[in-house]
């Protein structure tokens, strides 16, 4: 009987260079759609935009020197599940570092996390307290970038949540935290079920606050924010119609246009962050040529799908929850709700920042990371 084969194997990015001339020749001739005059962002991302973007794809940005920038940090692939499992992997120079895994969402990826893996792992050289230093794991969610795309059904969260639990015993992390949002919060959720054992805290970026009971003496905020809630759950965005019900269609399009799979992921970026905290061009396109060079925009989607057809039990998180709140954010969670859902030990409230806060306010996710692991070393 073959063992299933459970070893830790080095990864490096090496874009071939074929792909690269191939992305610039389809940047050269690329077919524009028109515009209604004076729709603004109406109708979707406005084709001034996107143009300006592309033209600085094609002439100015520099994928060699973002690879570089990437495999500065360890990184490694292992199998679980079936699955390739890509991640980096950087650990403290701080011996009593806790081990912490970071999940991104979508449409990001590990890049999100890019600026925190030095304040997060040596604090020493920050400026900050060694005593809060992190051993770090940041894979990336099967189906996307280079843990993609996967090759059977069934990558719903909760499988995802058993290979982290899975990964993290192959690094021989006996006790670590998780953080997340977007998709990454409800994975780290479902670890707290899954492996609370092990799991020692979970901070959250993001977090749906499912109203129940009696909402009568709630804030005007909070009931704002249940508004906003139950609204945005009533009537999903396009996109997420789009990708829970034919995310094969869609991979059609956005797999064979680089210009396509831009569009669909900087809407995002536009519409779910602070504009007070702009994100760099180059970090955008970063992201999403890791989407494209993997051939991952429909693996990714898939995720959407296959949670929407899950009939698995819900799971409950076992262990004390941490809440980071953006104001920006596409939703915005309510404490005393969470508080009945939740084993709730730590609340932030920031004044800036949005979806993507790792990559709009590292500063404020670090330290609000360093401040609710306090409690658990």
């Amino acid at each position: 009987m073959n063992l299933p084969d459970t070893s830790i194997r080095p990864f490096r990015i090496t874009i071939p260079q074929n792909s690269l001339d191939d992305l610039q020749d389809r940047l050269a001739r690329i077919r524009w759609p028109d515009q209604l005059p004076g729709v603004g962002e109406d109708y979707g991302v406005s084709l001034d935009y996107l143009m300006e973007l592309v033209e600085y794809w094609r002439t100015t940005y520099d994928w060699r020197q973002h690879e570089v920038q990437l495999n500065e940090f360890p990184q490694f692939t292992t199998t679980i599940d079936g699955a390739n499992v890509h991640f980096l992997h950087i650990r403290s120079p701080e011996q009593n570092a806790l081990p912490l895994i970071l999940t991104h969402g979508w449409p990001g990826s590990i890049v999100e996390f890019l600026d925190m893996i030095g304040p997060l792992t040596d604090p020493r050289s920050h400026g900050g307290d060694p005593a809060d230093a992190f051993h770090l794991v940041i894979p990336s969610i099967p189906g996307y970038g280079f843990s993609g795309p996967t090759r059977e059904t069934g990558w719903n969260v909760r499988r995802i949540a058993h290979a982290w639990a899975e990964l993290m015993k192959r690094l021989d992390y006996d006790r670590y935290g998780a953080q997340g949002g977007d998709w990454g919060s409800a994975i780290s959720l479902d670890l707290g079920g899954v492996d609370h054992e092990h799991v020692c805290g979970i901070h959250l970026n993001y977090l749906h606050t499912v109203p129940s009971g009696d909402a009568s003496n709630l804030s005007e905020e909070d009931k704002g924010r249940i508004a906003k809630m139950e609204q945005y759950r009533a009537s999903p965005a396009g996109y997420m119609r789009l990708q829970r019900t034919r995310p094969q269609t869609l991979s059609y399009a956005l797999t064979d246009s680089p210009v396509g799979q831009l569009a669909w992921i900087a809407e995002k970026f536009n519409e779910w962050t602070d504009a007070k905290c702009p994100i760099g061009i180059d970090r955008l396109l970063t992201n999403v040529m890791l989407y494209w060079f993997t051939g991952t925009a429909g693996s990714s989607a898939r995720l959407y799908y296959e949670n929407a057809i899950s009939k698995g039990r819900s799971i409950s998180c076992l262990v004390p929850l941490g809440v980071a709140v953006f104001p920006h954010d596409l939703v915005l969670p309510v404490r005393s709700i969470a508080e009945r859902q939740y084993t709730i030990v730590h609340w932030t409230e920031f004044d800036r920042g949005g979806h993507f806060a790792a990559l709009e306010a590292p500063d404020l996710l670090t330290g609000d990371l360093r401040t609710f692991f306090r409690r658990f070393r």
